[in-house]
């Protein structure tokens, strides 16, 4: 595979690398212990412990040391509640995973860099996993070697920082150094030899004079593929003309399938720069990302009528390779203006998504079908303006009041561009009867180009005070207003009294909403066929539609509205004895008007939709609806403790456990589809929105330093999840505890190497009943393994820091 050549410039301007009061300039080789963070607050800084809602810290030093080298599985290990599945044959998903908070769905999380949100994805997932039909921002995009520290607020925050942050916030701080720097080699595989990785990463820092600083990261990942596919024993050659099978059968490779992680290839560069100026100080931040993934899909067999024996007599294995892009810029200017500090920036990011196929063809256009298709691209931008005023106001006797007042203005825009015609036509002549379209993934057609935008306005307000030295509480309100579905208002409410000096309880409460994505307003994917209707070609259409559409309007779906939310949480905070800090945080989100994709209405589910699809031209259809109430409850549990060990160095034992359950409290339909709830939202989606993220999990790890031997020990507990097919057969899959040990010797002041095991017992999920194992191809479920399938793997790296 080869990686597409840079070709955006990172322009470095300067400023500092602050903004909205979240991310503060720290030395990335310098982590307090007590870290200080501001995630869910614009106003002060504030420890994990001390604030009114759970927010978990995952520093620098924590990501390299879990051995992992994408930054949204190491974060899946640091915190329970962060889910991050595998996947395989799962189309685009399998080049940008989904990922997720709270058992809730990927785009229930906002993610934002140094405080400002980050764009999302530009693909949707389509095919069977978990967060079916959501766009997520993608947090491999943003390379550990750029990263200070993860701030996870787990709360819901959207009267604070707008649509998606249902179930949480995560906020990626940047290195921001004036010196230094390091470079490191990362070689590794697995216990079975395949999955070979390469990752040279590392990041330096400039001084600017004495007035500001600038940190470059970069990072080269290249991972090879690997495989868990079973022996595939179907027929695989045409009966000879005598009726017996074709010799070629006793030595076909029936290892024909790729069950596993894909191939890819990453390329990335980020900067951070902040710049004090004689008034004020400016801040710049930003970086981008191409990765090149190659992933199969279902193979072809040699008889199989979407083959052309004269082109791949052995039959063949299509393979999907996307070429994907992050791009991002911020920059800001920040200044006192009297007793208010005022803060104004400027955000774009843009995510582009190349639908590429290799050895695949169109068996509808015959032997001269090409072998590769650029089969259509998915981009979406956004731009963010932000303007915030805070100040602490004088409040009778009680201590300061701090208040933010701030605006935003975003504009988010989605194209879908046509792939190469033969991607999508239909041949004629001999072989027009054969599927048409490129196989693995049929390429996009004029009829579902797109080229939409739309745009929203932000006002919010945000208080804080402490009444006494024990109470404090804190209030935010929003207003949105959207140009395609109108306004909308939030509100969050907190509080945190100190019972003693060690123990407080915390409780908040708020409403939110999640504004449809453009992904989802107007992601559409339709073929047109010619069918002969009483000796005249008619078009007829089929696939996915947009709410725009003729058919979706036929079918009375109506335009998409935000999914609306209101959520409590209670917790108890234990902290500040003999280094032992505890956690406990219940929590409840209600959440009406889910959107979701639906399964394919064809006319045989009803008169209504029989009539609605002919009206419309179409011959099946699905599309975005909100359609699902639900509710999830759960609880997080945090403890830590830290043992000085005297002359055998000190240990950090953390223990973390989350636990989730949603349930379906409703679904809604129009009239017109008046009882197909269980065909347009059917048990395959209900398991998997309800059941297939661990209601369980848990983590267990311990650190220990002694004199230049650092040693990391961590077990990893995923419960147990259900996923169903579409026979209706559930599957139960057991929990499993995941072991990882490291260790890190630093050889000179410069020089250290690390090596470890991940799944050190090489741990896989249970195999799939055998019903659902398509031939004993599929062993391991393939749409959605929470620690993967890939079993055990070893690692080591070799670090330089100057």
């Amino acid at each position: 595979m080869k990686v597409k050549s840079l070709s955006v410039a990172i322009v470095v301007a300067l400023g500092s690398a602050s903004s909205n009061g979240i991310a503060q300039s720290e030395s990335a080789t310098a982590e307090p212990a007590e870290r200080i963070t501001v995630i869910g607050s614009r106003l002060s800084q504030r420890t994990a412990t001390d604030g009114s809602a759970p927010v978990d810290i995952i520093s620098a030093e924590d990501l390299v040391a879990s051995g992992f080298t994408e930054t949204a599985r190491a974060l899946q290990y640091a915190v329970p509640s962060f889910n991050f599945p595998s996947s395989s044959i799962t189309d685009g998903s399998d080049a940008v995973r989904p990922a997720s908070l709270r058992g809730l769905s990927p785009d229930h999380t906002l993610v934002l860099i140094n405080g400002k949100r980050r764009h999302s994805s530009a693909l949707v997932h389509l095919n069977g996993t978990t967060g079916r039909g959501s766009s997520n921002a993608d947090l491999n995009a943003i390379p550990i070697s750029a990263i200070q520290r993860i701030e996870v607020l787990r709360d819901g925050a959207a009267a604070q920082y707008g649509s998606d942050a249902i179930a949480g916030v995560i906020n990626i701080v940047l290195k921001n150094n004036a010196s230094g720097g390091d470079i490191n080699l990362n070689l590794g595989q697995t216990y079975e030899g395949d999955g070979e990785q390469v990752k040279l990463h590392g990041s330096t820092g400039f001084n600017l004079g004495g007035r500001g600083a600038l940190t470059l990261s970069a990072e080269y990942h290249n991972k090879n593929r690997t495989n868990r596919a079973g022996l595939d024993p179907r027929q695989q050659y045409p009966l000879l003309e005598d009726g017996s099978e074709d010799p070629r059968e006793e030595t076909f490779d029936r290892l024909s399938h790729h069950v596993g992680d894909a191939d890819f290839e990453n390329i990335a560069l980020f900067f951070n720069a902040d710049y004090v100026l004689d008034e004020g100080d400016i801040y710049a931040f930003g970086g981008i990302s191409e990765r090149t993934t190659q992933s199969g899909a279902f193979y072809r067999r040699a008889l199989d009528n979407r083959n052309l024996l004269e082109v791949y007599p052995d039959g063949f294995l299509p393979l999907l390779s996307p070429e994907t892009s992050d791009v991002s810029f911020v920059t800001g200017y920040r200044r006192n203006l009297g007793e208010w500090l005022a803060d104004v920036s400027l955000g774009y990011g843009q995510s582009e998504f190349v639908y590429r196929l290799e050895n695949s063809l169109n068996a509808s256009l015959g032997p001269t079908s090409p072998n590769e298709f650029n089969a259509g691209t998915l981009e979406t931008d956004e731009l963010n303006l932000n303007a915030e005023i805070s100040r602490f106001i004088p409040f009778y006797n009680y201590s300061d009041l701090s208040v933010a007042l701030g605006a935003n203005f975003r504009e988010n825009s989605y194209t879908i561009r046509a792939g190469d015609e033969q991607s999508y036509i239909r041949g004629e002549g001999e072989y027009q009867d054969r599927p048409a379209g490129s196989q693995g993934f049929t390429g996009f057609s004029p009829d579902s180009e797109v080229d939409e935008s739309r745009d929203n306005l932000g006002l919010y307000v945000e208080l804080e005070n402490a009444l006494t030295d024990k109470f404090q509480w804190g209030a935010a309100l929003r207003y949105e207003d959207y140009s395609d579905f109108g306004d909308n208002w939030s509100w969050k409410l907190s509080g945190r009294y100190d019972l003693t000096d060690q123990l407080a309880v915390r409780a908040t409460t708020n409403t939110g909403f999640r504004a449809p994505s453009v992904q989802q307003l107007y992601f559409t994917n339709i073929s047109t066929l010619f069918v002969n209707r009483d000796g005249e070609l008619v078009p007829e259409q089929s696939g996915t539609f947009n709410n725009l559409s003729d058919v979706a309007q036929a079918l009375e779906v109506g335009n998409l509205q935000p999914e609306e939310s209101q959520s409590y949480s209670l917790g108890l905070v234990w902290s500040g004895y003999n280094g032992f800090s505890l956690s406990i945080d219940a929590f409840q989100i209600e959440i009406d008007d889910r959107i979701i994709l639906s399964s394919s209405l064809v006319p045989s589910d009803s008169a209504a939709v029989e009539q609605a699809l002919a009206e419309a031209g179409a011959d099946n259809a699905r599309f975005f609806i909100n359609a699902v109430d639900t509710t999830t409850r759960g609880l997080d549990i945090v403890a830590t403790q830290d043992f000085n060990l005297g002359e055998y160095g000190s240990l950090r034992a953390q223990a973390a456990y989350g636990y989730n359950e949603t349930q379906i409290d409703a679904v809604n339909l129009p009239q017109i589809l008046d009882g197909l709830e269980e065909r347009l939202f059917d048990n395959v989606e209900r398991t998997r929105m309800t059941r297939s993220v661990p209601r369980h999990t848990g983590t267990l790890s311990l650190a220990h330093t002694y004199d230049r031997l650092q040693t990391n020990l961590a077990f990893s507990y995923f419960g147990d999840y259900e996923l169903e097919n579409n026979q209706g057969v559930r599957t139960n899959f057991s929990g499993k505890w995941v072991v990882d040990l490291s260790a890190r010797y630093q050889i000179t002041e410069q020089w250290s190497i690390r090596a470890g095991a991940q799944n050190l017992f090489d741990q896989y999920p249970d195999e799939q009943l055998p019903e659902n194992q398509f031939n004993g191809i599929f062993r391991y479920p393939n749409t959605n393994a929470p620690f993967g399938f890939n079993g055990g793997y070893y690692y080591t790296e070799l670090s330089y820091r100057f």
